[in-house]
């Protein structure tokens, strides 16, 4: 009888684990290693999480190529480059190789997004000097872009 009641307490435990990460996933996409870690500073039993989340990630329920897609859309639309996008994905663990499938900072989408972030916060006015087209060069480093994206952004007015 005890056994059985260890049993129900596992199963309790996991349809817990489960439902608290199915409540983050209804929210929004997360990275596998970030619910994680959010379930586990829940006070949830490690063993029991990793269980858990290889079942929704065999399930589809979880997905860091799915996760990656919708972060680089979410921070492309708030004007972030992509040498910020990838610094923000290795932070939350995503492997180098989903990293470089779906962010390529050659890719001359980047180039459109730039321009777009620079009219944003400097409107018409391109830099007279070197001062201000210096202080442009920083705000566009900050947001992530390369200094080739740079440069041709600036080349391209001249």
């Amino acid at each position: 009888m005890p056994e059985d009641s260890i049993k129900t307490n596992i199963r309790n435990t996991d349809l817990e684990v489960r439902k608290k990460a199915l409540d983050l996933l209804a929210r929004r996409e997360h990275a596998t290693q970030e619910i994680r870690a959010k379930l586990i500073g829940r006070g949830l039993a490690p063993p029991i999480v990793d269980e858990v989340l290889k079942s929704l990630a065999t399930e589809g329920l979880l997905s860091d190529r799915r996760f990656v897609e919708n972060y680089i859309r979410a921070r492309k639309d708030r004007g972030y480059g992509p040498l910020r996008i990838q610094a923000e994905l290795r932070q939350r663990d995503i492997d180098e190789d989903l990293i470089s499938r779906y962010v390529d900072p050659h890719d001359r989408a980047w180039s459109e997004s730039i321009k777009s972030v620079r009219h944003k916060r400097f409107g018409d006015y391109m830099p007279g000097d070197i001062k201000e087209r210096a202080r442009q060069t920083r705000f566009l480093q900050y947001r992530g872009f390369t200094g080739e994206q740079i440069s041709r952004l600036f080349k391209h007015v001249e």
